[in-house]
């Protein structure tokens, strides 16, 4: 089995993706239970209880954040 394209994708990468299939599938609970997901895997390791994300989010981050809002909106 090749691992190399699997060890170079990064976990919040593949919790991005799940994420987005949940909102196509109108899913709230887990969209937000991933959500917290990608949250805890983006800032692991980077700077103890005290630190706050000061860098923007990647596009894809930010439109699967408002279809989880307007989904939020519908329920």
């Amino acid at each position: 089995m090749d691992t190399t394209n699997r060890d170079q994708i990064r976990l919040s990468d593949r919790i991005l993706s799940a994420l987005q299939l949940s909102l196509e599938q109108d899913d709230l609970k887990i969209s937000e239970t991933l959500t917290k997901a990608l949250e805890l895997s983006m800032t692991r390791n980077t700077g103890g209880g005290e630190f706050i994300e000061r860098r923007d989010y990647p596009p894809e981050i930010e439109e699967a954040m408002s279809k989880l809002s307007a989904l939020k909106d519908k329920s």
